[in-house]
């Protein structure tokens, strides 16, 4: 028997949100997350569902509790429009909670959490979050929480999202927030399950973040993060150029981006930690 994990990947994007990032040159991010997750758990197993499909044929029951952990992926949906695409998702967070496999993820992943078990997410009256979210602080339940075992106090990380977290449900535990979103990581416990989430991603890289900006240089042109079409170009040439040349300290000072972002190792810490002290437990008692 294999002792490797085996995940399951959600992947809420609709398949047209998909294309246009893979037309863009980003990873489509079910692939983005298998990626993280093979690297980090060598011999590891990963599906990818994409329950925004139609007949998408979500697992559950004992199909469910086949699973060593649920990984979810960040998502362009937006969790509080009653859509048939989110309540699929919603329904099925619940589902996974029920089922007891360990359930992480970034972005989208934190927000379907706190919903599915009670809670509640706005737009941000702040606006959007885009590129480096600064100063993320853990909170003193964040400091003592197993999810943060080897980070540091205060630290930036990508970040990509409109939404945020306004009302946690019962059971859930804020880890950590920056001055633009109070709740940056989120533990939920419901109905005997454990869901662990990010309002950033891990799972990002310098030329999967340039590759994003340039999806979405419509976007944040319009909402005033570039003057105009060229200085974005300009900025997502620079986002490339340290990422293919990571000793660049005149472009890493220039965008103040240091190891936080750039290390994958350190940005990738709660990934590590969610295996390390959710997943591998459950798998030995399990078998």
């Amino acid at each position: 028997m294999s002792t490797a994990p085996k995940f399951l990947i959600v992947d809420g994007y609709k398949k047209s949100a998909r294309d246009q990032l893979a037309d863009g040159g980003a990873m489509v991010a079910g692939d983005l997350y298998a990626a993280m997750l093979k690297e980090i758990s060598p011999g590891a197993e990963c599906d990818i569902i994409y329950p925004s499909d139609p007949d998408s044929g979500l697992p559950t029951g004992t199909a469910l509790s086949a699973y060593d952990g649920i990984a979810w992926t960040g998502c362009s949906l937006t969790v509080f429009h009653d859509t048939p695409e989110v309540r699929s998702q919603i329904d099925f967070a619940r589902a996974s909670f029920e089922a007891g496999v360990p359930a992480f993820g970034s972005c989208w992943a934190a927000q379907i959490a706190v919903v599915a078990a009670g809670g509640s997410c706005a737009e941000n009256p702040k606006g959007r979050e885009m590129g480096i979210a600064r100063k993320i602080q853990l909170t003193p339940e964040g400091r003592a929480h197993p999810l943060y075992v080897g980070k540091g106090d205060v630290f930036d990380a990508f970040i990509s999202h409109d939404d945020v977290i306004t009302e946690m449900p019962q059971g859930a535990v804020r880890l950590s927030g920056n001055a633009f979103s109070h709740v940056q990581s989120v533990s939920v416990d419901y109905k005997g399950g454990k869901f662990w989430g990010l309002q950033y991603h891990p799972e990002y890289d310098l030329h999967e973040m340039a590759r994003l900006t340039w999806c979405r240089i419509e976007k944040l042109t319009r909402l005033g993060f570039f003057q105009n079409t060229e200085a974005a170009e300009e900025h997502v040439a620079l986002l490339e150029a340290l990422h293919n040349d990571p000793t660049r300290k005149d472009i890493a000072w220039k965008l103040g981006i240091d190891d936080d972002v750039m290390d994958a190792d350190y940005r990738r810490i709660e990934v590590v930690n969610w295996i390390k002290h959710l997943v591998l437990p459950v798998m030995a008692e399990r078998r």
